[in-house]
């Protein structure tokens, strides 16, 4: 999905699959100095991404880009003979020389690394403010969980809280889970817990997560991602009881589907 200056910009196909870009319409919308935010659903948009820049470009008007959620962002190393895909994404966004780029939630430093002119924005740091309140969360009593190291670092701002954080062993062919610890003190039982962590997809770290939590003593668990994909509704982790709610962004989602899932309208990014 793309949009300019805050709509939506509609597409057509052709008989044969090729993209049919509306002129006039990006015309209506555009000024000297664009926003285009990009969402990802399937490769298809970055084609419709190069499309709209390059119009832009021959108009000599100005365009920022907003990454709502960056595609590949699994793919930010190299292990063994795995493809660096998200280099080669990053390569190509590059190559359009937007003004600035926004990154919404980025997995890693990985991706502000590759991506020229990028800055982060995390509006589930704010959120989790929200959220506390919701879930009647006690800051001298509960907890913040961190599924890895990697989201303890991305989320280091957040201070004042009691925080665990997981250690998991992961197959980073398949993706599985292997094992997860929790490391971090807990001196009492009955508490609530918060996991925080920029992405679900199945819910299965979050699953694991949750069983081990509540082993410890959690009564609670509540999620807060800053993405979640569709696929959250072909997982497990909504007809389970380990996790009470989950509360995303409409990064991805754009309406809730399920009763445990509540999206937050994050609206536009400066």
């Amino acid at each position: 999905m793309i949009l300019l200056n805050g709509t939506k910009l509609v597409f057509k196909l052709f008989p044969n699959g090729e993209t049919l870009v509306d002129g006039d319409q990006i015309l209506a919308l555009a000024a000297d100095f664009n926003k285009v935010a990009f969402k990802y659903e399937n490769d298809s948009d970055l084609i419709k991404l190069m499309f709209i820049k390059n119009y832009l470009d021959d108009r000599n008007l100005k365009a920022a880009l907003i990454i709502y959620y960056m595609p590949y962002s699994r793919m930010d190393r190299v292990e063994g003979s795995s493809v660096f895909t998200l280099k080669y994404v990053a390569n190509f966004i590059n190559s359009l020389s937007f003004e600035k780029v926004t990154l919404i939630e980025p997995h890693s430093d990985v991706s502000l690394a590759l991506i020229n002119k990028s800055t982060a924005k995390y509006p589930s740091i704010e959120l989790l403010i929200r959220v506390i309140a919701e879930t009647g969360f006690n800051i001298e009593q509960d907890y913040l969980f961190f599924p890895d190291a990697g989201a303890q670092k991305r989320y280091s701002k957040v201070k004042g809280y009691k925080q665990l954080v997981g250690f998991k062993v992961r197959d980073f062919q398949t993706g599985e889970i292997k094992k997860l610890d929790i490391v971090g003190h807990v001196d009492h039982k009955n508490f609530k817990v918060i996991i925080v962590d920029d992405l679900c997809s199945y819910g299965g770290t979050f699953m694991m997560s949750a069983e081990k939590l509540k082993e410890a003593g959690a009564d609670k668990v509540y999620l807060l991602v800053g993405h979640c994909e569709k696929s959250i509704y072909k997982g497990k982790i909504l007809e389970t009881d380990l996790i009470d709610q989950v509360f995303t962004t409409n990064t991805m989602l754009e309406e809730s589907e399920h009763k445990k899932i509540h999206i937050y309208e994050i609206g536009g990014i400066k």
